[in-house]
């Protein structure tokens, strides 16, 4: 009972130990609040990843694709069994869009992607990604009218048919003010030839489609080409105001026209273009897939490229995404299809989202790593001031050390009072560490609102990150890795002042000066 009374005093009494125990709150709450917020990022980054991605894809190396897809899923679903839930077929291309703004030609790189509009919601979050709530519920590629994305900010007022209806008036017009000036010049104007033919279609020229999937319900004669969706980094500009409000600059609405080139499946390899009418638009959240990822129907693109297997007698494709339940193992899932389809043979590639991510996923780890080991040499330079503390209190009370042991008080008993005072001060240290960093977490948002308040500046840039609020995931498992890290630094930092405390010869203690 001595040992925890003396254990008691010495935490009440001596205030140097109170810089010890506030080292070690500091080094435990930033512990907290740097684990949680970067568990949060990465828990937010995964869910995006895997919505975005489906758990498995099988991408073929060859040009020409896969063919007989219907026979793959069969046997896909024949090795997995009850695990699939869905499997969709897509095919995808690196392709150049430009378009046309205000008479200024842009440019974007994308990665043109043809899904399959009935299976594609199976495997992936696809869906909820669009703006438009029709698409939200059932994807489509056809014009709606209107109703896009309603209080978005900044988003246009006009879109879809009406974009259309105002984008053919200002075509009309254009070419009556061209007209008028000719005449005005004395110029004789073209006789207008029904036998002629169009054209190829060119946005950028101001040309009408010449192979139109649909037909303005209000405006007949005002078409549509094969609607595309688009990611929404593609089209926009991000921007914050003088008043700090991040706004959206859109470049294309829902309703125009862009122009795609893409490469034809033949040997060489030929370039070909084709005009597409914008539908909607894709926001993950992720800028690599809303400034890359363009989506189009499956059976179109594979039209326009030609991807037919002349020895199957089937139509092509690019990849098989897989969905599984809830659950499943996706490394055992995907070394039985590669058993399966064995990539001497078949040339495929076969792969978990987290396979294909893998540089993404390993960098946060490794940085989660090395901030833990860096963070954890705070507490251990509040374990080197224990250890000096103890070792003052060693010198200090060396005469009562003596008293103790010539009382009949053993060496271990001697030793348990430093031990027990060293685990005194990791308990509290960690303690109240570890609950300053859990109210530092739960007000995080508060917290760097006011700091962007004071600084005026903002601690996450949302031009850059794409998000309002930072995420935050506490783990139990982690909270309590860090508490017994810490009080196992506390204990071992008094040993050395334990032993040399227990091993003083009452005589030696009682005779010190």
């Amino acid at each position: 009972m001595y040992r925890l009374l003396l254990a008691w005093r010495y935490l009440l009494t001596r205030y140097i130990a109170l810089a010890s125990i506030i080292s070690v709150t500091l080094g435990v709450a930033t512990l907290v609040i740097v684990n949680s917020v970067m568990a949060g990022f990465a828990r937010e980054m995964e869910a995006r990843l895997n919505g975005i991605l489906s758990d498995l894809v099988i991408e073929a190396h060859s040009l020409l694709g896969i063919p007989e897809v219907e026979e793959k899923k069969r046997i896909i679903r024949e090795v997995l069994g009850d695990d699939v839930v869905g499997i969709t077929a897509t095919v995808h291309v690196p392709s150049m869009m430009n378009f046309d703004v205000n008479g200024t030609y842009m440019n974007r790189q994308i990665t043109l992607i043809g899904i399959d509009t009935e299976t594609y919601a199976q495997v992936s979050d696809f869906g909820r990604h669009l703006l438009h709530p029709d698409n939200q519920k059932q994807i489509g590629f056809d014009l709606k009218e209107g109703g896009y994305a309603p209080g978005r900010d900044g988003f246009p007022l006009f879109a879809g048919w009406e974009r259309r209806r105002m984008n053919a008036e200002m075509a009309a017009m254009r070419q009556k003010i061209e007209d008028a000036q000719r005449r005005l010049n004395g110029d004789q104007l073209p006789p207008a030839d029904p036998t002629a033919v169009a054209p190829p279609a060119d946005p950028l020229a101001g040309n009408l489609p010449a192979d139109p999937v649909a037909e303005d319900p209000a405006h007949p004669g005002i078409e549509q080409h094969t609607g595309i969706i688009l990611g929404i980094a593609m089209c926009t500009l991000r921007q914050a105001d003088p008043s700090g409000k991040v706004r959206d600059l859109y470049l294309l609405q829902p309703g125009d026209d862009v122009q795609i080139t893409y490469p034809k499946c033949s040997i060489p390899v030929q370039p070909e273009r084709a005009v597409f009418t914008v539908v909607d638009f894709y926001e993950s959240k992720m800028s690599e897939y809303d400034s890359n990822f363009a989506f189009m129907p499956l059976e179109e693109l594979q039209r326009l490229r030609v991807m037919f297997d002349e020895e199957t007698q089937s139509r092509t494709v690019s990849s098989l995404q897989i969905k599984l339940r809830d659950g499943a193992d996706l490394d055992a899932a995907r070394d039985k299809l590669q058993a399966r389809f064995p990539v001497a043979k078949y040339r495929y590639s076969i792969r978990t989202w987290r396979d294909s991510q893998g540089p993404l996923l390993a960098a946060v780890q490794l940085e989660t790593t090395i901030l833990n080991i860096l963070l954890f040499l705070i507490i251990a330079v509040a374990g080197f001031g224990i250890l000096a503390t103890f070792f003052m209190i060693v010198v200090e009370k060396t005469k009562d050390i003596g008293v103790l042991k010539a009382l009949g008080a053993p060496s271990s008993g001697v030793m348990s009072i430093f031990l027990s005072y060293g685990l005194s001060l990791g308990l509290v240290g960690s303690g109240v560490g570890a609950a300053l960093g859990l109210v530092f977490v739960r007000h995080i948002n508060p917290i760097a609102d006011f700091l962007e308040w004071v600084t005026g500046r903002p601690v996450f840039d949302p031009t850059i990150y794409y998000f309002t609020e930072i995420p935050v995931h506490v783990e139990p498992l982690m909270i309590a890795m860090v508490i017994l890290g810490s009080l196992g630094i506390a204990v071992l930092a008094s040993v050395l002042p334990a032993m040399r405390a227990a091993r003083l010869h009452p005589v030696e203690a009682l005779r010190y000066e």
